[in-house]
């Protein structure tokens, strides 16, 4: 079979949320691991095919925020941002999805390519704790998944809704974060300069809230 074009695909997710076994289950042998250029954070990539497509699956480290507040955090904030992967797959503990949606919002804010994928929903059932992932869906504009990496659960659905994603059949409308009416003046004051400095090759509302938050780490990636 001759493949199309190779798509990239981050995961991202919070520590033990299933976001390696659902990387290892869908990719099996054909991954390799080493570290992020630079960083001595483990860097883990493998290879899915589906229909025509081939995707490069990339295994971000978990993390709880997107901030930049640890070298993890760094690493899994600025691919995303500058590397600009396909799909962003952001992996769910349907056990703790409160705790969990925190990091789903800010990928949110990063990009609009994004399907969340609420993993141990097994689990969640055992517990007697439902999901409504229409709800779910229709609050983040983002496509939503039930999954169990563990068991292979949803990975057909999984698949098909990426490949959906990247030919453009699904399009997305993201939640738009509300802040304060302080924040948001700000937001309005700054984000026309940080515009005129990126353009559009990145987020300018999510950069601009980094800056309000005194994230200057950021600046420094941008002019590299």
């Amino acid at each position: 079979m001759t493949l199309d074009k190779t798509y990239r695909i981050a995961l991202a997710g919070n520590p033990n949320t299933g976001k390696s076994t659902l990387f290892n289950a869908l990719t099996g042998l054909k991954q390799h691991t080493g570290n992020w250029a630079g960083k001595t954070v483990g860097m883990a990539q493998g290879r899915v095919n589906y229909k025509k497509s081939d995707y490069l699956l990339i295994d971000l480290p978990g993390t709880y925020s997107l901030y930049s507040k640890s070298t993890d955090e760094e690493v899994a904030r600025n691919y995303i941002v500058f590397e600009k992967p396909h799909v962003s797959l952001v992996i769910l503990d349907a056990t703790s999805l409160e705790r969990n949606l925190n990091l789903a919002l800010q990928v949110i804010e990063m990009t609009s390519n994004v399907i969340v994928c609420v993993n141990l929903i097994d689990e969640a059932k055992k517990r007697g704790i439902e999901i409504d992932e229409q709800r779910l869906m229709r609050e983040l504009g983002v496509p939503v998944l039930k999954i169990s990496a563990r068991n292979r659960t949803g990975f057909t659905a999984l698949l098909d809704t990426i490949d959906r994603m990247i030919s453009g059949e699904i399009s997305t409308s993201p939640l738009a974060i509300k802040y304060n009416n302080e924040i948001e003046d700000k937001i309005k004051l700054l984000e026309p300069n940080v515009k005129k400095l990126v353009g559009d090759r990145f987020p300018t509302r999510w950069i601009t809230l980094r800056l309000l938050d005194g994230d200057t780490s950021l600046l420094d990636e941008i002019q590299k």
